[in-house]
């Protein structure tokens, strides 16, 4: 059986349609370039761990990106809301015979190999893995079985994703899932980064 499978989501990067929040405040054009700072960072990171990684596109495959064909195997989201395309990555996770598998962002400037190694290590020892982040979402979430389930249903967009998905009761498993909280994101390094760039 595989071990280890990083699903990391990606946007397609077109202008006014990624960051969409900071965009409201700094403008588009300089929302998309941050984003683009974003994932050179991830995709950095990433291409060191020694799991197989899949990259999720949002609209369409690019070719000769910073996703390396070398590092990381290239595929299409599916499903209406994030919660059913997450839920058809893990399933695409599982049957391909990966028996751990986390999923990320690719717009998450302090995170490190580190907490993705730390996260693969805990599912020895954890049902599920999850990375707080300050709104109530979060930005990382690991299985070792498909419990695929877990994002149906969620107030997506919301503070209450994170208790919500926390505090999920799979069918068939008595209470709920022994959960390992990976570490919060640092939001004021990612704030310096974003005014960094735009003093560029």
């Amino acid at each position: 059986m595989k071990k280890e499978l990083l699903v990391i989501f990606v946007k397609n990067p077109i202008i006014g349609h990624v960051k969409t929040r900071l965009a409201a405040k700094i403008g588009d054009k300089l929302a998309l370039k941050v984003y683009k700072e974003l994932t050179k960072h991830t995709a950095l990171i990433t291409k060191k761990i020694k799991a197989h990684k899949d990259v999720y596109y949002s609209k369409e495959i690019l070719k000769n990106d910073i996703w390396n064909e070398t590092h990381f195997q290239k595929r299409i989201q599916s499903g209406g809301d994030l919660g059913e395309r997450m839920k058809t990555a893990f399933n695409d996770g599982f049957n391909d015979g990966y028996n751990k598998v986390i999923i990320i962002g690719s717009d998450i400037y302090s995170l490190e190999k580190s907490d993705i190694e730390k996260a693969f290590h805990q599912l020895n020892f954890h049902d599920a893995v999850i990375g707080p982040a300050t709104d109530g979402g979060y930005y990382l979430l690991g299985l070792r079985s498909n419990f695929s389930s877990i994002f149906d249903g969620k107030e997506w967009s919301s503070k209450n994703v994170l208790y919500q998905t926390a505090t999920f009761r799979p069918k068939g498993v008595a209470g709920r899932l022994y959960w390992y909280l990976v570490t919060p994101l640092h939001w004021f390094v990612f704030n310096g980064m974003i005014n960094r760039i735009i003093k560029i």
